[in-house]
């Protein structure tokens, strides 16, 4: 699976609905996700749900746990994420980072280390991020992922920026 320098990446299990909970919980956090609106006991479990049905459905993709190698704690998740944009089938760059390991360079690591995989493991020609227009943080991640701006797009009835990187072919 995939790993970095400091991360490691393994697949959610229902013992993770707690540390799920304490982001899905955190209106800083869920500030740019979805709605924007925090998610309650019930609808978090949903998503993990969700989040792990991906496993069995679709190899190699899906919302992983980024684990501190040092702590062995949580620190967010990441992976690559089908989605429909626009009618068109994408394969989604996703991170979230838990609020209390935010400006420690976490996102961008594991953002670089999935585009790596997405690419050099699975052999993906393109990946995107579906990013909200306010969120500079998650801008400037893309951005240092290689990715640039594409188009605003309609995405889940928001109006959401779609960045996007394509694998150089030598």
């Amino acid at each position: 699976m995939v790993e970095t320098q400091r991360l490691w990446f393994r697949k959610y299990t229902i013992d993770d609905l707690e540390f799920l909970l304490k982001m899905t919980s955190n209106k800083e956090i869920m500030k740019y996700i979805g709605t924007g609106i925090t998610w309650n006991a019930n609808e978090t479990k949903e998503r993990l749900n969700r989040f792990m049905s991906w496993y069995d459905s679709v190899d190699d993709i899906g919302l992983m746990v980024a684990v501190n190698k040092n702590s062995g704690e949580p620190v967010g998740h990441a992976g690559l994420v089908p989605q429909t944009i626009e009618g068109k089938q994408e394969i989604e760059i996703g991170y979230w980072i838990d609020q209390e390991y935010w400006g420690q360079g976490f996102a961008t690591e594991a953002a670089i280390a999935w585009k790596e995989y997405g690419f050099n493991k699975l052999y993906k020609k393109r990946l995107v991020s579906i990013i909200q227009l306010g969120n500079i943080p998650s801008i400037q991640v893309a951005q240092k992922n290689g990715m640039t701006f594409e188009r605003e797009v309609d995405f889940n009835s928001k109006n959401v920026g779609l960045y996007s990187i394509s694998r150089s072919i030598l």
